[in-house]
């Protein structure tokens, strides 16, 4: 903390600050997967303290979104069960090593829904108990399915029922932060930071305010350091009031992709889109040009991780981006997301909002439609994104995201594991079948309860490479096939149940598996 009557936070190194993490504190770290506004030295250095000295020990650490880049950064950093005691967050898979020690029951690690995390910084900050939300009701996050825990060194229940104005709720406790680790572009020598590089604001302003407020501390990475005044009021993100510490790191990438700084990440100017690379054509380009067909002029769209964020490359190639508005969770609007690793950047985006307010946004129902992944569907219309086997990706902002849309549609292709296809002359060939069954009795984790979605009314597709599925009255039904598809082998022959059939069952139309 700062002493009394001091007006200015203190610039000390990544190891410095590193040191001032005590043993047992709980530590948010906001950040998005792919480097998106990621405090790397604070991260790192903290991670290589430990090694050092074996302090700090029995950490929680608390965060929103995944961490990381998937291949050894981010949380993995922090990836010792003696170092962590307790992780809670909302998605594992861009920090497989900590994924892993989740898995294996080495420390007690919850996934709740990445909107909830986020919106919890505020409810923190304001002292109030927790979250009060139907996100969550009906998956693995109620209390009667789990109630988040991924293990069974989860010792602790961090989410309860509540009864309210006749309606049921889940209450997600609140959770006081004693060290928050923040990242911006600018501050200025009282501590106000601006964001002007970032491709994303995220919830850096809702965690430094939690922590202070926790009676914790605040240390930020910057980029750079200006005179106090030179800053526009307009620009400041975080007010210098609530930062302790300050650690420049003059080069601090943007992303963790590759390159220079990309000013049509940071909404600084508008690139051509003619720079966007597009899809192959391929199976994860058919199923996104099919669930591009379910979104109709003047939509808000989410467009979620995986097969499903190449929807909005779709837009862009036919033409479409100016009929309708794309948004992700990390809180923009407009323009391309981004694919891949750096999922949550967005290409040309028209706003920036803090991600807490995307959530609300989602939550209470404002998305026409959501285009999301998935990992498993069953016969009910349940699906699991977020584990498979002894992989744990976590939901990240999918529960969020598909209990407010209006209409879903789940994208991925029918089987996995060395599905290897064709597509040519309009038409889509199997050349080889894959291992992995998708379409399954039971999900092993329900993220997505189709009971549920029938209670609000929501509409429910899923999108194959080779065909396509909704949810009726009683569970999955198959209403479209791709030319060229065999029904019984390369259909229902790779399902592990048989779903309903509409007769007469239409093919898929033939220009998706066009080159053009």
């Amino acid at each position: 903390m700062r002493s009394e009557g001091a007006a200015e936070p203190r610039i000390v190194t990544a190891a410095e600050a590193a040191r001032l993490v005590p043993n047992g504190s709980t530590v948010a770290i906001e950040a998005s997967g792919g480097g998106l506004v990621e405090p790397t030295a604070l991260i790192e250095a903290l991670g290589a303290r430990y090694k050092a000295d074996g302090a700090p020990s029995g950490l929680t650490l608390l965060f929103c979104s995944g961490i990381g880049n998937r291949a050894g950064s981010g949380l993995d950093y922090l990836a010792d069960p003696g170092l962590v005691r307790r992780a809670i967050g909302g998605h594992y898979g861009m920090s497989p090593r900590l994924a892993q020690l989740a898995a294996e029951g080495q420390i007690a690690a919850y996934n709740l829904p990445q909107g909830v995390l986020s919106q919890m910084y505020r409810e923190v900050a304001a002292g109030r108990p927790g979250v009060v939300t139907h996100v969550g009701i009906g998956t693995f996050c109620d209390p009667r399915l789990g109630g988040g825990k991924l293990n069974a060194r989860c010792s602790e229940d961090l989410v309860s029922i509540v009864e309210f104005a006749g309606r049921e709720w889940l209450l997600y406790h609140a959770i006081p932060i004693n060290v928050a680790f923040i990242r911006g572009t600018t501050a200025d020598e009282r501590g106000n930071i601006t964001l002007e590089h970032e491709a994303a604001t995220l919830g850096v302003l809702a965690a430094a305010m939690a922590a202070h407020n926790s009676g914790g501390i605040v240390i930020a990475q910057v980029e750079r350091m200006a005179c106090h005044g030179t800053l526009g009021a307009r620009c400041v993100v975080v007010p210098g009031h609530l930062v302790d510490y300050l650690v420049v790191e003059p080069t601090q990438p943007q992303t963790a992709a590759d390159g220079p700084y990309n000013p049509s990440l940071s909404g600084e100017l508008r690139g051509p889109l003619g720079t966007i690379p597009s899809l192959p054509l391929d199976e994860r380009k058919v199923v996104a040009r099919r669930a591009y067909r379910e979104v109709q002029p003047g939509s808000t769209v989410n467009l979620g991780v995986g097969m499903a964020d190449g929807v909005g490359s779709v837009a862009a190639e036919e033409g479409g981006l100016d009929q309708i508005v794309l948004t992700v969770e990390q809180g923009l609007a407009g323009g391309v997301p981004a694919r891949g690793v750096i999922f949550g950047a967005v290409w040309n985006p028209d706003s920036m909002v803090d991600s807490p307010s995307q959530f609300d946004f989602y939550d209470g129902g404002g998305l026409d439609i959501a285009c999301l992944g998935f990992a498993e569907i069953d016969s009910l219309g349940n699906v699991n994104s977020s584990r498979v086997g002894d992989s744990i990706f976590g939901a990240g902002g999918f529960i969020d995201i598909s209990q407010g849309a209006h209409k879903l549609v789940f994208c991925g292709t029918l089987t996995a594991g060395g599905l290897r296809t064709s597509v040519a002359g309009g038409e889509l060939r199997i050349e080889r079948e894959g291992r992995v069954r998708k379409f399954v009795p039971s999900v092993a984790q329900l993220t997505f309860s189709a009971e549920q979605a029938r209670l609000r009314g929501q509409s429910v597709m899923y999108v194959t490479e080779r065909a396509v599925f909704e949810l009726g009255p009683a569970g999955v039904e198959l209403i479209e096939i791709a030319p060229g598809i065999d029904l019984e082998r390369d259909v229902l022959g790779q399902m592990d149940f048989r779903p309903s059939i509409r007769e007469p069952l239409p093919l898929m139309d033939g220009s998706l598996f066009v080159d053009q």
